[in-house]
Parts: structure tokens; sequence; C-alpha cells
């Protein structure tokens, strides 16, 4: 098995290196006056000599990770909130072509069967997360719950790595964050797509002058940050899922689900990536 992952590895090696050698763009974004609109600090097309759109999957439970998830601060109860208060709307998926409405929304994070358990919410206090403990009345009478952003501990960022010839530096621009339904949750048994957001709408809309929207510092809590800053500085762990490419398969997709080979191949376009932008200035 290790021989076979190798192998593929190591031909993976080569189609790495043909794939980062070329500075084609795929101008599938929306652009107007020549930049693209969805950005949230857009480089003019014209002077981005390389562009490559990755997914990250970030987990809100690991360590490095849960500065964005604090008790009454969590991130995605940060995103539901803002839905019901109308500041953002949802798209349904990051293509970004069409929004999804509160009720649908709404519906996508519902409980299918809430248990005996969820029911009474035991550990609940006053000062808990303030969307984990709504419940509301169907048509049968029946209570509705709610995925408690607790619960929605796994999002996806998308972004675009990009190098500005003008001012010969690589940067990475957020596109979009979106909300999964993990798979121990989800009836189905697998991860499922709740909605995504526009981070530029993230930005100017919630984390903006938000006392909530904080990077939650544990050492020193005079030096909380906002979760924008956060995102900026890259203070969080996320695995590559999946890069632009002619297939639109994902990194697990192209070795046949094979989880070993996946993670070693994320990695290694990581650090291909890497690569690619020292030796822009050597060349």
């Amino acid at each position: 098995m290790k021989n076979i992952v190798v192998r593929k590895i190591a031909l993976f090696s080569v189609w790495i290196a043909s794939l980062f050698s070329g500075a084609e763009m795929f101008a599938q974004e929306r652009e107007e006056f020549g930049y693209n609109q969805h950005s949230l600090r857009p480089i003019k097309t014209s002077d981005q000599l390389f562009k490559k759109t990755l997914w990250y999957l970030i987990d809100l439970r690991e360590k490095q990770n849960k500065p964005l998830n604090a008790k009454g601060y969590e991130l995605t109860g940060l995103l539901i909130e803002a839905v019901k208060q109308g500041l953002l709307r949802p798209f349904t998926d990051d293509n970004l072509n069409e929004r999804l409405s509160l009720d649908e929304f709404m519906t996508r994070i519902t409980k299918q069967k809430p248990t005996q358990e969820d029911e009474l919410f035991p550990d609940m206090g006053e000062d808990d997360d303030m969307w984990s403990n709504e419940t509301e009345q169907s048509t049968t009478n029946e209570p509705v719950y709610y995925l408690p952003g607790k619960e929605l501990y796994l999002i996806e960022l998308k972004e675009d790595l990009i190098f500005d010839k003008k001012r010969s530096r690589m940067y990475r621009d957020i596109q979009t964050i979106k909300l999964i339904l993990p798979a121990e949750v989800n009836l189905t048994g697998v991860d499922k797509e709740i909605a995504t957001f526009l981070y530029k709408e993230v930005v100017e809309n919630v984390f903006k002058d938000n006392p909530k929207a904080i990077w939650f510092n544990n050492n020193n809590p005079r030096e909380h940050r906002n979760m924008a800053e956060a995102f900026d500085l890259r203070l969080f762990s996320a695995h590559l899922t999946k890069y632009e490419n002619g297939e639109d398969a994902t990194i697990m997709d192209i070795f046949n689900g094979s989880p070993e080979a996946a993670m070693y191949a994320a990695l290694q376009i990581e650090y291909a990536l890497l690569e690619f932008e020292t030796n822009l200035w050597e060349n």
C-alpha cells in the first residue's frame, strides 16, 4: 500500500510542477472595471501575474482554531445570527449565483430528530451560546430545534492565491466562507453544505465594529483581535482539500478516496506553492 502511495505521490509531484509553472488565469469570477467585485481588497486583473483558487477546510475544534470558537463568540453563531437579523443573505454555493431565503436557511440548520437530551438542554445557562437554545413551534405544534453554532464546527474557506506583479508579492484573497453540517449530526452520515457567505459581506456587515466578532486570546485577554484581523494574519489552522482544476475534483477524488494519499498530496501542493513563490524572485 505504501509503495502505491509513494508512486502516486511521485507522479503527482511531476504534475504539480507543470501545474504551477504556468500563470494561466481562468477569470471565472465576476469582474467589473477590471476588478473582482467579490474581493474585499481587489487586485486589478491585468496586474495578476499568477492566480490559483484554493479551498481549505477549517475544524473549529482544533486547538489553534478555538479562539474562533470561544463560548459566546462562536464564528458560526455570529453568521447564523447575522442571517436572522437580515445583515447577511447567504448563497446556495460558492459560485455566488443564487441567494438563499431566510426560511430555506433556517430549514438547513434545523435538527431533524431532536432527542430528549436536546429538548432539555441540561448544560445550557443564561450566558451560553445565544443561538443554541432557540425553539419554535411548527404547524404541527411540535418544537423546532435549530443547531447551535457550537455544533457547526466545520467551515470551508475559498480563496484566490494571487501574485501581484505591480507590488511584487503574493496575496491570499478570501472569497467565501461556507457552513458545513458535520457528518455526526447529519442523518445521512456525511458532511453536507448548509450555506455560503461572501467574505466581503461578512467583514463589512458582521465583523466590522462588532464586539462579539473577536478572536479570543486566552493567553492575554487584553489582546483580543477582531475576526477580520485574525483571518488577515492567518491565525487559524486549515487543511487544503481542493485546488482549481479542469475536472473540478477534490484532492480526495483525484486519489480515489485514499485519505493517506490525499493528505500527502495536499502537503506537497502547499510546498509547491511556497517554492513557486520563492522561484519568482530568482527568475
